[in-house]
């Protein structure tokens, strides 16, 4: 070995050895993460927006409201029982298509200019 870099060697204490170390492991871990681990599929999934999220609400509730008269039927639930859950659904999916209708207005709602005048029919 060359004289400078025993000198270089010998000035080193086990402290700067294990920082060194340390510096090392972290480089490692980053380069890991940023190329070996892949995103899940949900990372890639596009994001929902309000009306989806309303319509899949509105699923969920008339669903729930099916259920519900199914297992009326099958002489689970006493009426007033049946009644008062219905009634709750049915507010709440009162509640839910408003916000649809709300959410939809919304977004068709397009601001109206003037219309140019149709053009004269020529004669023949």
């Amino acid at each position: 070995m060359n004289y400078f870099a025993v000198v270089i060697l010998d000035s080193i204490t086990p402290t700067d050895w294990a920082v060194l170390g340390a510096c090392f492991a972290l480089a490692a871990a980053i380069l890991i993460f940023i190329f070996y681990i892949q995103p899940d599929a949900s990372d890639l999934a596009p994001h929902r927006t309000r009306l989806d999220q309303l319509l899949e609400r509105r699923d969920t509730i008339y669903d729930n409201l099916r259920d519900l008269r199914f297992e009326f039927r099958s002489g689970k639930y006493a009426e007033s029982d049946f009644e008062a859950m219905k009634t709750s659904l049915e507010t709440e999916a009162a509640v839910v298509l408003a916000e649809i209708d709300q959410v939809t207005e919304s977004q068709v709602r397009r601001p109206r200019g003037v219309r140019p005048a149709p053009a004269p029919r020529g004669s023949r």
